[in-house]
């Protein structure tokens, strides 16, 4: 068992996964959150790892750059896909976790490690010795002072999640079970409008009364998490053909594809709430309500929380940040998260793991692993690290930022797999150094 110690600031998902990289290793971690006693305008929960927007994890499908990394990281023997799998429900090709169940397992696997030591703090000084930093996109106060003398100005982006109703209060008169094309179980509540009602919808949308968020005006959103009545804004169709779109459904109550189709899915087990699909917004809560409830289905509904937005911040990571999510101007320090320019869940734990388990290498004597551009975890640290410095911004893991296969392959979807099937391959030939022989109590037990 090493006597080697780090400290990890912030227990989201990629600090947690971090903290469990390294105390697997038998590096003693001592792991810093400043929850229960101060939280962020986006958080609400005292538990770890909490979802602030949706509770998907988005497509777990082999063929998918999503799925692969959920593939990738399942077989490093990841905390949080380990506790996501445990705690999943019902989403079609997508991995979505019940919210609470998941969030808890995660603290309880944390709480639970003998080499994890948790102080609920909040943390205004950077550590000495090694320390991973991952208290997200959202860090504020003294922390974010040093992160602005370490680093300089943070870059900005805005982000929103979208509200939940109480199953309950969904009318099924109008609404009915289905997924598209009749792939899967019928896993999503699909609440159709007509033309009339959605054209109805979409004035109301537009002209709703949006909160104030300070610098919004300047619209720097990403775009995964485009506000809904921003993207309405765009034009009468564009909702209509994006989120709202109803190919593959068709009503059981006509036997036709509707006009538009709202979709619900399941944010917990027990099935009592459901997340808006695709409904990001900065609207004021009673416009919410107002708005919202114009959809048939959700004329009586009971809102269980609203959407929200709030101000995110990264790092110019390619300028600052090598693929091991370490500092280059000081390499005791790395970072992990959001914070780093990934955007996304499953893209936040991939930085926890590399920087966790970099760490710990480098902690036990061990050569640092660059992970390869042909395995989606690499590809992401090598675009954080090697990315445009003059036009920087967040990225979900795709294809797009993995090397090219060579020759000629028929069909988008036989290429996609392909892809996969080499970045699984890879990463086999490379799992001596991911093995752990000796593996710290608690390590081992997902």
């Amino acid at each position: 068992m090493s006597t080697q110690h780090a400290t990890v600031i912030g227990a989201g998902l990629a600090g947690c996964e971090a903290a469990w990289q390294l105390a697997r290793r038998g590096i003693r971690v001592t792991l810093i959150e400043q929850k229960p006693h101060k939280k962020s305008p986006a958080h609400q929960a005292d538990s770890f790892a909490e979802l602030v927007c949706s509770n998907s994890l988005r497509a777990d499908n082999f063929g998918t750059a999503p799925g692969l990394l959920k593939a990738e990281l399942r077989r490093l023997s990841s905390l949080i896909i380990g506790c996501a799998d445990e705690t999943k429900v019902e989403a079609g090709g997508a991995l979505a976790v019940d919210r609470e169940a998941f969030t808890r397992r995660v603290t309880e696997k944390i709480l639970a490690h003998p080499l994890i030591t948790v102080e609920y703090r909040e943390c205004t000084e950077i550590p000495e010795g090694e320390v991973i930093i991952a208290t997200g996109p959202l860090t504020e106060g003294a922390m974010a002072e040093r992160i602005h003398e370490l680093c300089g100005d943070p870059l900005n982006f805005f982000d929103a999640s979208a509200p939940l109703v109480v199953a309950d209060s969904i009318d099924m008169e109008y609404a009915f079970y289905a997924a598209r094309y009749d792939r899967g179980t019928p896993d999503y509540i699909n609440c159709p409008m007509s033309e009339e009602e959605y054209n109805a919808f979409w004035q109301a949308l537009t002209t709703a009364e949006t909160a104030d968020v300070h610098g919004f005006e300047n619209h720097m959103v990403f775009e995964g998490c485009m506000p809904i009545e921003v993207m309405a804004l765009r034009g009468q169709q564009t909702i209509a053909f994006g989120p709202l779109r109803p190919v593959g459904l068709t009503d059981p109550k006509t036997g036709k594809m509707p006009y538009t189709v709202v979709q619900l899915r399941k944010d917990n087990a027990e099935g009592t709430l459901y997340n808006i699909v695709g409904f990001q917004t900065h609207l004021k809560h009673p416009e919410q309500k107002r708005v919202f409830s114009m959809i048939p289905a959700l004329h009586k509904a009971e809102f269980a929380r609203y959407g929200v937005m709030h101000r995110n911040s990264f790092l110019n990571s390619p300028e600052l940040l090598d693929a091991g999510y370490a500092l280059r101007s000081d390499r005791r320090i790395r970072f992990a998260g959001q914070m780093t320019g990934v955007e996304g869940y499953i893209e936040s734990t991939a930085s926890g793991y590399v920087a966790g388990f970099n760490l710990a290498q480098k902690l036990l004597g061990q050569e640092e692993t660059v992970f390869p551009r042909e395995t989606a975890i690499g590809a992401l640290a090598l675009y954080i690290s090697e990315g445009s410095l003059m036009e920087f911004q967040p990225m979900n893991v795709n294809f797009g930022i993995m090397t090219p296969l060579e020759g000629r392959y028929k069909g988008k979807r036989n290429k996609k797999e392909k892809v996969c099937e080499r970045a699984l391959q890879v990463l086999e030939t490379l799992e001596p150094q991911f093995r752990v022989e000796n593996e710290a109590e608690g390590g081992n037990k997902l």
